[in-house]
């Protein structure tokens, strides 16, 4: 249950006699004001329907656009963000309430009528107004009949809390565990029973998982090394320094890109577990000297280049960048700017470098299921199906890494997703198939605590307040 603490609203139906009210006379139906923060939020809703565009692009420029002051935009925020990752669980009591399946209701209605179960079970919105709003909006574009439906969904909805609508329509917690928990925390099941699988015989924390996806998460920033250290930039920006990652700096919320450092390049906006996959490639050990040969085989759209580009300036290194596509590369040349990094527009699969890398970075193209909490709508754009695709794309990356690092150079394997097929499959065949030697990658993360039994290592969001991001250091032999 979310715990955004939100204002009553009154509705424009609710006003004294020169209100927005429906004429009760002969003369034309007056349409209702629409609350601002609502048809936002609505908006956004449309735009990822429609569009499948993402809500967390779409929705700070709408906010800028549309001039919301800092409470309505807080409330657009929470109501797009909380109705799009809580869809699924929304969609079962819609269905219910309404008699009808979800795809025999008119999209623009649906919209509407999610936003308006979200509010009524997933926050602290009055009732009365979560409907009268919905209503308004209903009326605004569809007219009094559609209106109507909406009412009378939304008032079934609200005879029941959420609590009771999972004792109702969730599968049995006895005889299906993971499905009860998936229906309750809004995921689909497959993702939480990669979850379940990931976390082994720490599955307890199930629940804990899939209530941090849920979370609105603080915003980390990386301090550039050389130009700006973590202590200075917790200072500049009134934030507090990282627990883990030297680099890393917590925000409580806020635009950062408002920020002087962050405008300025000496600071940029990246999770702390990306920071540490990064950190990870500079401090893992290889065999002879390091010739200062780096290479970030998936670079885009260029956060870990950057990070590794400004160690590898400190350290006389240098950083080849390697992304497929024109415009992303084109970020990350944009963030590596100025530093030692050459990007090249090449598939990593087949990238036509000269091979002797000291140390490489794949980080590889992935379901994104560690940075859902991020992602509000990609819970329910992500297949089961996707995977096998994915895995092996992952392991020809892989695969050429460990071609283009030299024998006793090492190779990072990172995922955002705790899938076991993403990520210890991947690593194990590739320790099969070509013989490399699995690192203890724990000695990589000093200080982080609860990463597992090794030698890889899994982050988790409800343990460190990072994305789980997975990662593995693997070295090519001597001979």
């Amino acid at each position: 249950m979310s715990s955004e603490n939100k204002r009553p609203v009154r509705s424009p139906g609710s006003r004294g006699p020169k209100g927005n009210r429906p004429n009760r006379g002969n003369g034309p139906t007056a349409v209702p004001a629409v609350d601002k923060a609502r048809l936002a939020a609505r908006d956004v809703l449309k735009a990822v329907r429609e569009r499948d565009a993402y809500a967390n692009l779409v929705l700070p420029g709408l906010l800028r656009e549309r001039k919301l002051d800092t409470r309505d935009a807080a409330l657009a925020t929470e109501l797009a963000y909380g109705t799009s990752r809580a869809r699924g669980l929304l969609d079962a009591v819609i269905e219910n309430g309404s008699g009808r399946a979800i795809s025999d209701i008119d999209g623009g209605l649906l919209d509407i009528l999610r936003l308006g179960a979200y509010q009524l079970l997933r926050t602290r919105v009055a009732p009365h107004a979560a409907v009268a709003t919905s209503v308004d909006l209903t009326r605004a574009e569809f007219g009094s009949g559609k209106a109507g439906f909406v009412n009378a969904v939304l008032r079934r909805v609200s005879e029941k809390t959420a609590e009771q609508w999972v004792d109702e329509l969730a599968p049995d917690a006895d005889k299906d565990p993971v499905g009860h928990l998936a229906f309750e925390h809004a995921h689909p099941k497959w993702i939480a029973q990669a979850f379940a699988d990931a976390l082994g015989a720490d599955a307890a924390e199930l629940a804990d998982v899939l209530e941090a996806d849920d979370a609105r998460p603080a915003v980390h920033l990386v301090a550039r090394p050389g130009e700006i250290s973590a202590e200075e930039l917790a200072l500049v920006t009134g934030g507090e320094e990282g627990k883990y990652s030297p680099y890393a700096v917590y925000l409580d919320g806020g635009d950062p890109g408002k920020l002087d450092a962050v405008r300025d390049g000496l600071a940029g906006v990246q999770d702390e577990g990306s920071q540490l996959v990064a950190r990870a490639l500079t401090l893992a050990p290889i065999d002879g000297p390091d010739t200062g040969r780096w290479l970030d085989l998936c670079a885009g759209p260029g956060g870990k280049a950057a990070l590794l580009g400004a160690i590898a300036e400190i350290d006389g290194a240098h950083v080849d960048a390697v992304e497929p596509t024109a415009h992303r590369a084109e970020l990350v040349r944009k963030t590596t700017k100025a530093l030692p990094v050459t990007v090249h527009v090449v598939d990593g699969r087949d990238p036509g470098l000269d091979g002797g890398y000291d140390r490489v970075l794949v980080d590889a193209p992935c379901t994104g299921l560690g940075a859902l909490r991020r992602r509000p709508e990609a819970r329910w754009r992500r297949s089961a199906k996707d995977v096998a695709a994915l895995v092996t794309l992952q392991k020809e990356l892989l695969a050429s890494a460990l071609k283009l690092v030299r024998p006793g150079g090492v190779v990072v394997y990172s995922t955002c997703s705790p899938h076991l097929s993403e990520t210890s499959g991947v690593v194990a065949d590739a320790v099969r198939r070509y013989g490399v030697l699995q690192l203890d990658t724990r000695t990589l993360l000093p200080e982080v605590p609860g990463i597992g039994d090794g030698p890889s290592v899994q982050l988790w969001p409800h343990r460190h307040g990072t994305d789980a991001m997975f990662l593995a250091a693997l070295q090519r032999p001597v001979s």
